[in-house]
């Protein structure tokens, strides 16, 4: 009973700050410049807050409705988180042309990979194939997303870019990745038995908690430099000049 309280307790913050994080983008006015965060966040609370609770209030945590309905918006996220790194990546690629196009062939190919792998699980079962295509769809492209995410932290360091919003972001995004990833590894590795079980179900909104605290830190804090390698050239001169 205590486990399912705190569980709830986690799940319900994540909400508050989801939403938190949404109206403060809002009130800063940076929602259109952190345009991909604002709508990942969103379709967050919308999937988690709105959309599956609904699904399982109607049809029942038994019913097979709700079964693919969650693997399904598992694949949304997974596809949203996705989308958020290339946003990151694009970000930190601002005012290197020549990397960027590197890195988007990168991005794409990672992407297709891990279709093509996923698209084996068609060729071993025969029975609800598109469950079963959703499920490893969405596990290989979280962890895709944790591995590009890291390559994403170490470019950032290796090319020095003065953006700490930026490197805030993705730690937290990476939280978010390195304990689900870490938790998934177990409950395969343990033969899917109760304890890691319910050490990824208290895990999982731990993780996406400490996201979004990151994520808020990063939004609301006053810059203590300013990201010149996100600033297109005439701004850069711009505060250049003013510096000078």
């Amino acid at each position: 009973m205590s486990d399912w309280i705190f569980i709830h307790g986690l799940q319900y913050l994540g909400y508050i700050l989801e939403v938190v994080l949404i109206a403060l983008l809002a009130w800063r006015g940076t929602l259109r410049r952190l345009k991909s965060l604002g709508l990942y966040v969103l379709l967050l609370f919308v999937v988690d807050a709105v959309a599956r609770p609904a699904v399982l209030q109607y049809f029942g945590l038994a019913s097979r409705k709700y079964y693919y309905f969650y693997w399904l918006t598992d694949v949304m996220l997974a596809l949203g988180a996705f989308l958020l790194i290339c946003a990151f990546f694009r970000r930190a690629c601002a005012r290197e042309e020549k990397l960027w196009q590197l890195t988007r062939l990168l991005l794409v190919f990672a992407f297709i990979l891990v279709l093509g792998i996923s698209a084996l699980i068609l060729t071993r079962n025969y029975t609800q194939l598109f469950t079963h295509f959703m499920i490893e769809f969405s596990q290989n492209l979280y962890f895709t997303c944790l591995v590009l995410n890291t390559l994403l932290y170490v470019m950032i360091q290796q090319l020095s870019i003065e953006d700490d919003e930026l490197g805030l972001l993705v730690c937290g995004i990476g939280v978010q990745f390195a304990g689900e990833a870490a938790c998934l590894a177990l409950l395969r590795l343990t033969l899917n038995d109760a304890f890691p079980r319910l050490l990824l179900s208290l895990l999982g909104p731990t993780c996406t908690v400490g996201m979004l605290l990151t994520w808020i830190y990063a939004v609301a804090k006053t810059p203590e430099t300013v990201p010149v390698r996100v600033l297109g050239r005439k701004q850069a001169a711009l505060a250049e000049a003013v510096s000078d």
